[in-house]
């Protein structure tokens, strides 16, 4: 237990720490590649619906059924998956819109925006807040599908890895703008990252006492709900921001293929 506890935390540590990608491409690269960007984004959208609607909501499903009878179990599956939503949505809608993780911005947004270092450094600072309350559920989300399906945990890391990245861009480039300093422009959006391991551990030590097969399937159902709350309202739409409308929809498509092939390699 103790291995997969770890397994699990390191797997997120690892999708929490992508923001820190995001951060040396806005201080190396001058330059968005918006159309390599926007099929990741959608890759990332269609490897995280994929893979909620085929085998966290079926296992979660299962399992409750199993534990509360047919009924009971079915209306609990589907109340935590759209619980999840409710969650992820309520705290998107206490973000303000200029900070908020899901406004999608670029490099170039950013180095054409005002130069004062006042506003931008409070916006860096606020949007790293923003991003650290957001991704607490996501932290969770990520640790208790990895501690419960091992063989779907790295492509659901891969996945919020790759839709972290953009978040470390709004990160560090204001705050560049604003102190010239790339240690700390890289060093705000590392700390916004390291909020999802954060998430995972305290989620983790609240309801570990309390932890079984009842709690662990609601658990999957409300992940189940989250991802596809954030692939739906954040990486499709930021992913024809970026590039082409077809090119989101190739990479989603080629996430959900990658993701029944992985599927299926472990069964």
């Amino acid at each position: 237990m103790n291995n997969s506890l770890f397994s699990a935390l390191f797997l997120t540590l690892l999708a929490g720490l992508s923001t820190g990608i995001g951060s040396c491409a806005a201080l190396v690269f001058r330059h968005t590649n918006r159309k390599f960007l926007s099929i990741c984004l959608g890759f990332s959208a269609g490897v995280m619906i994929y893979v909620s609607m085929i085998e966290l909501f079926s296992e979660a499903k299962s399992t409750l059924v199993a534990q509360m009878g047919a009924r009971s179990g079915n209306w609990a599956t589907v109340a935590a998956f759209f619980g999840g939503m409710l969650l992820i949505a309520a705290i998107d809608k206490l973000i303000p819109s200029e900070e908020n993780p899901h406004e999608v911005k670029c490099l170039e947004c950013e180095d054409s925006a005002s130069s004062h270092p006042d506003p931008l450094m409070r916006m860096g600072i606020f949007t790293a807040l923003a991003i650290a309350i957001h991704n607490f559920p996501e932290g969770l989300a990520t640790f208790v599908s990895a501690l419960q399906e091992p063989g779907v945990a790295i492509p659901i890391t891969a996945a919020i890895a790759i839709h972290n990245i953009p978040e470390g861009i709004a990160v560090s480039v204001p705050i560049y703008q604003a102190t010239g300093s790339r240690r700390k422009a890289f060093l705000y959006s590392l700390l916004s990252g390291l909020a999802e391991p954060l998430g995972a551990l305290l989620g983790w030590l609240v309801l570990q006492p309390v932890m079984n097969d009842t709690i662990f399937g609601l658990l999957f159902a409300g992940v189940a709900g989250i991802m596809v709350f954030i692939s739906l309202d954040e990486l499709l739409p930021a992913a024809r921001t970026y590039g082409e409308h077809h090119l989101s929809i190739y990479g989603l498509i080629s996430g959900m293929v990658v993701m029944a092939v992985s599927l299926l390699l472990f069964l």
